[in-house]
């Protein structure tokens, strides 16, 4: 990997994806580190803290941005403290850069060459127990709906499966007992 970029290779300007994104401002080669994620440092149980009172904040006002990026075992990085226009590359299910977490400083780095103009974007990884929280809007062709690490999308189509097929057996009335009854053995 290469140290820090030498110069800006980025910009910030409105996102088909959501909202604002960060755009290559220059054909940008591969494997090259193009910008820092930085922000606060927070323990574990802050983080949790302030992920606990932005979802109290989402179910009222139906929007909450998250900036909260896992460092390691003990800390994660609130990028939504201090300047960080690394906070604005959006989530994509095919990504053109990766984030790569070195010597407790988290880079963005390119995954293939990159055009002036392309919007860059990374796999958050999120678990797939929470993918119903985080729709994906990514729009390429791999996209699989949700924000969910690559790793875990055949567990993600598990999940969705079953969710299908709840949802065909209550179109039937036979999820959840729903019109099937059982009857008691004699003596009991």
């Amino acid at each position: 990997m290469s140290p820090a970029p030498t110069k800006r290779y980025w910009t910030i300007r409105a996102s088909s994806i959501h909202n604002r994104g960060v755009f290559a401002r220059c054909d940008i080669p591969e494997d090259v580190p193009v910008i820092e994620y930085v922000g606060e440092r927070i323990t574990k149980a802050e983080s949790k803290r302030r992920g606990d009172a932005l979802i109290h904040k989402s179910k009222k006002t139906g929007c909450a941005a998250v900036y909260v990026f896992t460092l390691n075992q003990r800390h994660d990085i609130d990028g939504a403290k201090g300047r960080n226009p690394a906070r604005y590359i959006n989530h994509s299910c095919a990504p053109n850069c990766e984030a790569f977490i070195i010597r407790g400083r988290i880079w963005i780095y390119s995954l293939r060459p990159i055009k002036a103009g392309e919007e860059l974007t990374y796999n958050y990884g999120f678990d797939a127990d929470t993918w119903d929280e985080h729709p994906c809007r990514c729009g390429t062709e791999r996209c699989v709906g949700f924000i969910v690490e690559e790793k875990q999308w055949p567990k993600l189509l598990k999940k969705l499966q079953k969710v299908e097929a709840d949802a065909k057996l209550g179109k039937l009335g036979l999820n959840g007992g729903g019109s099937t009854s059982r009857r008691k053995k004699k003596g009991a």
